[in-house]
């Protein structure tokens, strides 16, 4: 039988958005955003803004994960994005507090 290609290591490797440190998905979720901004900002071949870029790189690990992703992961990444948000100044704006 033949082997599966798995398109998205394709897409890792070869991907228009960024070109990744090695191992940037296995840290804490400050060192995967600090990783993410560094890759993002000095991307030449990205075609959106670095922000965007950096999310949707960590957004494509995500669903690539998918059921794989382990409670304690799914938290990290979750706060990789929190971070990533608050490094470009992207805070999400606060709902208002029901009364």
């Amino acid at each position: 039988m033949a082997t599966k290609r798995r398109w998205s290591a394709r897409v890792n490797a070869t991907s228009d958005a960024l070109d990744l440190e090695p191992s940037v998905f296995k840290g804490g979720s400050k060192q995967i955003a600090r990783s993410l901004k560094r890759s993002a900002d000095r991307s030449r071949r990205r075609k959106s803004s670095p922000f965007r870029s950096a999310m949707s790189m960590l957004t494509f690990y995500e669903n690539r994960a998918g059921k794989n992703l382990s409670a304690t992961r799914k938290k990290v990444i979750d706060g990789a994005k929190r971070e990533l948000r608050r490094l470009y100044g992207k805070e999400p704006a606060t709902k208002p507090k029901k009364r």
